[in-house]
């Protein structure tokens, strides 16, 4: 649940730096935590679900940037002679990747709107990836202003939002909100180069209701200073990467073991995300179980019951993605959505999905 921005590629540009802060590793947290043996702390995660990995649920700042720069859409453009012109029309798509122009290879807006600028007015190749093929497009751009000209095209090169991380593994890799970043204009699964993850700070919760999911606001100071790890990875399962900060993310490290598909049962659970400046479970029951594995991050129907959280929420809302559902002591999944017309129900991911994932 992650809400992104688009922008046309003559609009200004903000840049954020990031580098890798000092890195903490799994074992010196892991000695830390309590409520588990040794050798149970030296269990692996496998594909089978089973392992032990460190209890997530804490909301986090997510920004990540496209594997070159993403068409939204075309428009039309009035020339200098006063005509309307479409340059990019049924030649480049919605969910299109635009990777170089004239040959000359870019990975932002930045650089496509330095090609823009170099435009003399002939043809210009637009190399696209469309899905996994890659091709070379040739679009007149329009002269709307003496030796100015556009292409005509909507772009986005990078997402932003709140989102909430699951769990780490031994390894320091984390998985966060079980569901994966799609482009609000496209719909389309949005293809990554890099991603960070922040630190955030939670500033209200909009309470939600039937017809109109609630959501959290918070906000996000893009620097160094916030930098906890970085992002690798964007699928249907969720986003997954590396934490280096872990002591400031998971302040409270407590491991847990992962549950298979086939441990799971309809009936209690909880669900441990961060509302009013608390980490805390809350109840919950499964009511449906799906093994069919047609959607990969609705393996899981569940119901919020816990009075506390109906009456702080109203049950499921936006930046709650990736709270850790929990069952009989074992982490058995995370919450991917809401229902729209009852936001007091919502479907999860089973954690040995998420598990696959992680590398």
């Amino acid at each position: 649940m992650v809400e992104s921005r688009k922008y046309r590629i003559f609009l200004s540009l903000l840049l954020i730096a990031a580098v890798p802060a000092l890195v903490l590793g799994w074992n010196s947290a892991w000695k830390r935590a309590s409520g588990l043996p040794p050798q149970q702390a030296e269990a692996s995660t496998g594909a089978s679900g089973s392992g032990t990995v460190l209890l997530g649920g804490m909301p986090v700042g997510i920004y990540m940037e496209t594997d070159g720069v993403m068409v939204l859409n075309t428009e039309e453009i009035e020339g200098i002679d006063g005509k309307e012109y479409e340059p990019a029309a049924n030649l480049v798509r919605s969910g299109d990747y635009i990777t170089a122009v004239d040959h000359r290879e870019i990975t932002g807006k930045r650089e496509l709107l330095e090609a823009v600028e170099r435009i003399s007015g002939e043809r210009v190749i637009l190399t696209v990836r469309r899905g996994d093929e890659t091709m070379d497009i040739r679009i007149n751009p329009v002269e709307y202003a003496p030796d100015e000209y556009r292409l005509g095209i909507w772009v986005r090169d990078n997402v932003q939002g709140l989102g909430t991380v699951t769990f780490l593994t031994e390894q320091s890799r984390f998985g966060a909100l079980g569901h994966g970043i799609h482009d609000t204009d496209t719909s389309v699964l949005m293809s990554i180069s890099d991603g960070t993850v922040y630190r955030t700070s939670i500033q209200d919760i909009i309470r939600g209701a039937d017809g109109s999911p609630g959501s959290m606001e918070g906000i996000i100071v893009y620097n160094n200073y916030n930098v906890l790890g970085t992002i690798d990875k964007n699928t249907e399962a969720g986003i997954y990467g590396t934490i280096d900060r872990i002591d400031e993310l998971f302040e409270e490290q407590i491991p847990i073991e992962t549950a298979g598909k086939d441990e799971i049962v309809e009936g209690p659970a909880s669900i441990r995300c961060f509302i009013d400046n608390e980490l805390k479970e809350y109840e919950i029951q499964v009511t449906e179980i799906d093994m069919s594995g047609s959607e990969i991050n609705k393996g899981l129907v569940i119901q919020v019951t816990d009075p506390e959280l109906l009456e702080k929420t109203g049950g499921i809302i936006q930046g709650m993605s990736g709270s850790p559902i929990i069952q009989n002591g074992k982490l058995i999944g995370a919450v991917t959505h809401v229902f729209v017309q009852d936001s007091t129900m919502g479907y999860g991911i089973f954690i040995e999905n998420m598990l696959d994932q992680v590398e």
